[in-house]
């Protein structure tokens, strides 16, 4: 199926929008929620297939400030940053000894732009949970310009879905959002627990087998939500790492993305009418 993309602005925001391109009519509205790296060629890419899947998907920017990236995270400079990190073992993403002597290798001035990189888009997680709650106003205007403002959604039911930091903004956005036809966590982290009684939509949570960190707080998350009466239907994937249907990454496992895929779109048919 064809599908038409542009990057559109709403209010002081903006996202990256795809639809099918022959679709008539309001569509049902997709929320793409993008991972550490900002909206992304992945990202972008992900986005085309939930259009290519008969939805109009939009993943706003949760970078760009007033429409406008900061200069050390432009799409440029991020993507050389993935390229770099994509070669380190995979002890770099969690050891900044590795990570720092790798870069310390580096010629200038590409030295100086990977690290200035890196600092920026992963200084926000020392920060802590405050700082990733700081994105949920910008998706909450995402959501009131899909169902209010665009013509392609408007009036139509929405979800979301989102992956690693995306992830748990997505379980976040269902606490915040009563109007939320679904919510998609690809191993993100669990909301605070106090909140987990607001969210009114299903919830479906993919997780890699060996992401501990992450699949550390499940227990807790489905207890509660069973306590509270709500829907949440978790898969774990043996073998699979954190990042697991990101096939740009080392981490990319095929077999759990396309049955994680597969399992997205079955709840987006279900909730989606």
């Amino acid at each position: 199926m064809g599908t038409t993309t542009q990057w559109v602005r709403y209010g002081d925001q903006l996202g990256y929008m795809a639809r099918p391109e022959r679709a008539a009519g309001p569509l049902p509205a997709i929320l793409v929620i993008q991972e550490i790296w900002g909206v992304d060629a992945h990202i972008q890419d992900v986005t085309r297939r939930f259009a290519a899947a008969g939805y109009a998907a939009l993943a706003p920017d949760l970078y760009a400030e007033k429409g406008v990236r900061p200069a050390a995270i432009t799409p440029e400079r991020v993507a050389d940053l993935q390229q770099f990190m994509n070669g380190l073992p995979p002890a770099a993403w969690t050891d900044p000894s590795i990570r720092d002597a790798e870069i310390a290798k580096l010629p200038e001035p590409r030295r100086s732009s990977v690290r200035e990189t890196l600092g920026t888009l992963f200084a926000g997680l020392g920060k802590g949970p405050a700082w990733v709650q700081g994105f949920v106003g910008p998706l909450l205007a995402a959501t009131r310009y899909l169902r209010y403002e665009c013509d392609a959604t408007k009036g139509q039911p929405l979800a979301c879905v989102g992956f690693c930091m995306g992830g748990g903004l997505s379980a976040l956005l269902a606490c915040r959002e009563p109007e939320l036809s679904a919510a998609v966590v690809f191993y993100g982290s669990t909301p605070p627990e106090a909140e987990i009684p607001n969210i009114k939509c299903p919830v479906l949570g993919l997780y890699g087998g060996l992401d501990q960190r992450i699949n550390a707080g499940i227990p807790a998350f489905e207890a509660v939500m069973k306590q509270a009466g709500k829907r949440y239907e978790r898969h774990i994937y043996d073998g699979a790492a954190h990042s697991f249907f990101n096939d740009t990454r080392p981490s990319y496992n095929v077999a759990a993305a396309r049955d994680a895929f597969a399992r997205t779109l079955e709840l987006f048919r279900q909730t989606l009418t």
